[in-house]
Formats: structure tokens, sequence, C-alpha cells
């Protein structure tokens, strides 16, 4: 609060930024927000004050929306982990339905959710359970293979989605279908496949009946849910197979016990994972307890081939032959003594499970091993979730670091609650992929920033890296080839720094940038370096600093014998070159003898190295001699 007195001379406070923290931490409408600025106006706070509130107020805003994004997709999250507990516990098939569609509406939102099984007799798919349906004539519903929404995922193994489907002509359409989709006023329709394997075995759906486009994120979400009911629904078909069996086969009881328990043993391992990843675990954690469970050794990699966990086992290569053989037909596939589980949320690849040691894997183990991918998936899912979030902000603060606006201590405190000491001395590195797609870039940069403690983003349409770095070219070098081998192209890295405190940012980065430019008109694409590292070229791009460094480089081993001794070698190199390398002249110049020259020139190649007067090297020690002069001149 910003103190002020009335007319009346008695003091009173106006709304300050300790409001926008109790605002925060009440989790207030964004409107609260905006009528903290109003109120200090109307306080008479000045235009300094109105500012510095207003940028405060934007800030905060920021943190609310990040806070919520977040909070809602821990909210989804968390209830489709209760979903696969709950879906775990039922064994009536008509329950498990029931409950799939229910948690599928209350996880998205939506008006209507309903699941179609598949007739393998008759060839289509039927409508089997609904929550939220009020038409006879939709709850009756069958679709042929193909034909309209669900029949497509039914046919085709893949989820669709329309924002409004009787305008969508990407589906067959037909007269019963369409005439359903009517009497229900559905509009937007999600339908996702139920698979056990690689058996599609029926749709689970979501539809509002207004138009709406469904996000990835939903997409992802819905299908995961599929996933488990799939589980839940083949888990109950199993049970009601072996209630059957104990009726008519009594001569069977044993084989059926045994089907039973490994369906038991798979259940209890499949909740035991999951109990372990709502507490927190991590991919280490998960990999561990199903070293345990399966006697083996298990690597976990995640979609990139980017190891992620392992126990009991060598490192390995990513098995990509394998694991698209297993993405494939939705089961674990053996691979040279090993095998290999896909881990997917519907159709998109999150990674994959390597299970090594057991070269024989029975039906109820290879069973556990499978849904132990279903709740790795999950795992990555809220992994992703976290680093994307955090990712968001860490960029949204490198953007804030290279601008010139912001309070350098605000912009410090920010940086420490992400675990970044901005009084460290930092490099900042600006990165172009001459052939490199720029998001496969970032992706690399980003691991790469995380590895270093450090900031990643785009800022101006370029891939920007701030990490601690004493020796920005070097780092820059190593960095170039880092990235060049992730992204499968030439990356040039032009760096500058370090520089400690967010001050100095701005101009390190304009310095990076022209360092890249530079690199590339030189023809050293494909290279990492500062201006340092260009010789002559850095010191015309760079500050005054970069002058005396250059001197300091090209000329100082000269100049400190020089110092040392007593001796006049500068001022013999400084002749030698400006009377065109002419021993004879250099010599009438200096009033010495030939031979002095002679030897002067012999010392200055010890110091210097044998190819100082080679035309490159030779140019470069006259640039340097001539900024010496300057320099002592003054």
């Amino acid at each position: 609060m910003l103190p002020t007195v009335t007319a009346t001379g008695t003091p009173h406070t106006r709304p300050g930024p300790r409001r926008l923290l109790d605002l925060l931490a009440q989790g207030a409408p964004a409107e609260e927000f905006a009528r903290t600025a109003a109120e200090a106006k109307a306080a008479g706070a000045s235009a300094s004050e109105l500012a510095a509130l207003a940028e405060a107020t934007e800030v905060a805003l920021r943190i609310r929306r990040t806070l919520s994004q977040h909070r809602r997709r821990e909210a989804q999250l968390t209830a489709l982990f209760d979903s696969a507990s709950d879906l775990a516990a039922l064994r009536d098939l008509d329950a498990v339905l029931r409950a799939i569609v229910h948690r599928a509406k209350m996880l998205l939102g939506t008006d209507v959710t309903y699941l179609s099984l598949n007739d393998e007799a008759v060839g289509d798919t039927y409508m089997r359970v609904t929550d939220g349906s009020v038409a006879a004539s939709f709850q009756r519903v069958r679709l042929g293979m193909g034909e309209g929404l669900g029949g497509l995922v039914a046919q085709t193994a893949r989820p669709y989605a329309t924002g409004d489907y009787q305008a969508d002509d990407r589906f067959h359409h037909t007269g019963a279908i369409d005439s359903a989709v009517r009497d229900e006023g559905l509009r937007a329709i999600l339908g996702v496949p139920l698979r056990v394997g690689a058996q599609v075995i029926g749709v689970l759906y979501a539809a509002d009946r207004t138009p709406r486009e469904f996000t990835p994120e939903e997409v992802a979400l819905l299908s995961s849910l599929a996933d488990h009911a799939a589980i839940a629904i083949d888990g109950a078909r199993l049970l009601e197979e072996t209630r059957t069996a104990l009726v008519d086969l009594g001569s069977a009881t044993a084989t059926i016990r045994a089907q039973s328990e490994a369906l038991h043993r798979a259940e209890h391992a499949h909740d035991q994972l999951t109990d372990l990843v709502l507490r927190g675990g991590d991919a280490g954690g998960v990999a561990g307890r199903l070293a345990d469970l399966l006697d083996g050794g298990i690597l976990i990699h995640d979609a990139e081939g980017a190891e992620l966990a392992r126990t009991g086992t060598q490192p390995l290569p990513p098995p990509d032959a394998a694991v698209a053989a297993s993405r494939a037909g939705g089961r674990a596939v053996p691979l040279d003594g090993a095998w290999v589980c896909a881990v997917l949320a519907g159709p998109e690849l999150l990674g994959s499970i390597v299970l090594t040691g057991r070269p024989d894997l029975a039906d109820a183990d290879r069973l556990l091993f499978e849904r132990a991918a279903v709740v790795t998936a999950l795992l990555l899912l809220l992994r992703r979730s976290v680093a994307e979030t955090e990712d968001r902000v860490r960029g949204e603060l490198l953007n804030d670091l290279l601008s010139t606006s912001g309070d350098p201590g605000s912009l410090s405190a920010r940086a420490r609650r992400l675990g970044v000491d901005l009084d460290r001395p930092y490099g900042v590195f600006v990165a172009h992929g001459e052939t490199a797609d720029r998001q496969r870039l970032l992706a690399a940069a980003t691991r790469s920033a995380r590895a270093r403690d450090g900031l990643v983003g785009l800022h101006h349409g370029q891939v920007v890296v701030v990490a601690p770095a004493r020796d920005p070219g070097a780092a820059a070098h190593a960095l170039a080839a880092e990235l060049g081998q992730a992204a499968s192209a030439e990356v040039t890295v032009g760096a500058a720094g370090p520089v400690s405190g967010p001050a100095g940012l701005p101009a390190a980065h304009a310095e990076a940038h022209r360092c890249l430019s530079a690199l590339r008109a030189l023809g050293q694409s494909g290279r990492g370096g500062a201006l340092a590292d260009l010789g002559f070229v850095g010191v015309l791009l760079g500050d005054q600093a970069g002058v005396a460094g250059y001197v300091r480089s090209t000329l100082g081993a000269v100049l400190d014998y020089d110092t040392a001794r007593g001796t006049d070698l500068t001022r013999t190199l400084e002749a030698y070159f400006a009377e065109g390398s002419s021993l004879t002249r250099t010599k009438a110049v200096l009033h010495v003898h030939v031979n002095t020259v002679v030897q002067r020139l012999d010392r200055i190649g010890r110091l210097l190295g044998r190819d100082w007067n080679a035309p490159g090297r030779a140019l470069e020690l006259q640039l340097a001699l001539r900024l010496h002069r300057l320099a002592t001149s003054r």
C-alpha cells in the first residue's frame, strides 16, 4: 500500500503491489486486478506510481493465467487418476460402462457423453451407454464401419473431432445417423477408439449441443481415459468369461483360477504404479517398482529417444523399429531377448519401455508390462504439462530480461524463484539453424538450457539461450555442435558476455546477434563463437572494451616483454611494417645495425609464433599496433 495524506491531514493508504499479491493469494477474478489501478488513481497516485502499478498488474495477471492453467491441468489429471482407480475397482460390465461415460462427461465438461461397442458378427458399432442423452432415436442408433464420425473411428482406430458435425463433409453421412444426431441436437463431437491390444472394441464420445473446437489436450485426455476404460472393459469381460467357465467347465477350475490370479495381479500392480504416480513419483520410481514386479531390468525413453530412467540394465539405444511395431500393434513385442512396449496417449507416441532379462515372458507378465506402459503415459503427460508451464514462464522471463524495460530488482527476484542466479557470470547465445526446423531447434536448445541451469526462448523470432558461462566463445562452439547434432542440421551460434545482473543482458544480446551475423557472412556457418574469436572483424563489430582485449590477445606477449626488460620490440615491429618489411630501411629509421634489427625480429618471432609475418597475421598485428599507439597517445 502507498501512503498519502487526506485533505484533513489524516494519513491513509492507496492500493499498491501488495494488494495485487493479496488478490493472487485469494484467487480473485481478473476484474479485481484492474480495479486496483483505478482505486490508486482515484486516491491521487502519481504518474510514476500508476505506471509501476500497471506493470505489476500485468505481471500479476500473467501469473494468474499461468496458475489457472496449471490448476486446471492438475485437476484434469487428478480426475483421470481417480477414474483409473475407480475403473480398476469395478467388476460388473454395465457398471464399468456407466462409470466410463460419466467420468468422460465430468473430465471434459460436455453436454453428452456416450459409448458404442463393436458387433463383430454384424460388422457395425452400436450405442451401448449414454449420459446426458434425451433422444430415444439417438440411443438406439447403429453405425456401419466407416459411417459417420463413430464408424470412421471404429474402422481406422484413430480419434476424430468436429466442431460442427452436420456441416463437416469429411464424414460419410447417412440419413439414419444424421437424423439421430439432429434429434439429440448435437453439433461438436469428439470420438476416440477403445482398444485392447490391436483390436478396436468400441468408441468413446464427448459431444456438445453448440459448435466448439476440441483442443489437442482434450483429445489426449479422452484418449487416456479410453485406454484405461478399454482395460477395465476387457477386465470385466474376462471376469464374466471366468464366471461362465466356472459354471460350465468344472474341469477347467485350475486354469481359470490361474487366469483370475494373473488378472488380479496385473490390476494390483496397475493400482500400485498409479498410486506411485499420484504421490509424486518420477520415472525412476516407476522403473524401480516395475523392475521389482517383473524381476528384470527396465529402461524408459521419451519420444525423442532420451533416457528418462534405468534400473538393473545397461544403457541401450532407443529401439525405434520395435517401438514402431509395438505402436502399430498395441502390444509389447520381443527384441533380441528383451521386450519393448510403446508408451501412447491415444495415437501420440510419448516414449517407450524396455524390459531386459526376461526373454520368455508369460501372458500374465506381458499384460502387467503393457499396463505399466499406460501408467507411464500418465506420468509423461503430467511431466510434459509441468515442463510446458515452466518453459512458458522461463520464456516470458527471458523476453523481459532482453528488453530494455522492467525493474532489475524484480527481474532478479523472478529469476531466483526459477533457480537462476543472475549475479553469476552469464553468456547470451543466439542460435540459427541453416536448414533446421525452428521448433526442433528450440526443443533441442530447451534441453541444453535445462542441463546448464539457464533460460531459453524465442526472442524476435530467434532462438536465444542465457546460461552461465565464463568463456562464452568456447561455450558457443560446444553449443553449436550439440544443437547441430540434435537438430540434424548446421547450427550457427553467436555469443556475448560474460555479464552479471539483468542490466547488461540486452546489450549482450545485441552483440551476440552481431556475432551471429558476422559468422554467417564470413562463411563460418555451423560454428559458434564470440566477437573476440573473429580477430579484427570482432573489433570492428564490438565495443570499446573489445579493442583493448584485441590488442592484448594479438600483441600482449611483445608488450609484456618490453615492459619487463625495457626493450623496444614494439617500436621495431612498427618500423618494420612501416618500411614495407625492408631490413635496410628499418635499421636506418631506428639508427641501429641491421644485425640488431634481425635479432629483434627473431625475438618477436619467438614471442608471437613463426607465422607472425604471414599476410593475414601481419594485417592483424598492424591493426593492433595502430590501436595500441592510439590508446597510449591519449
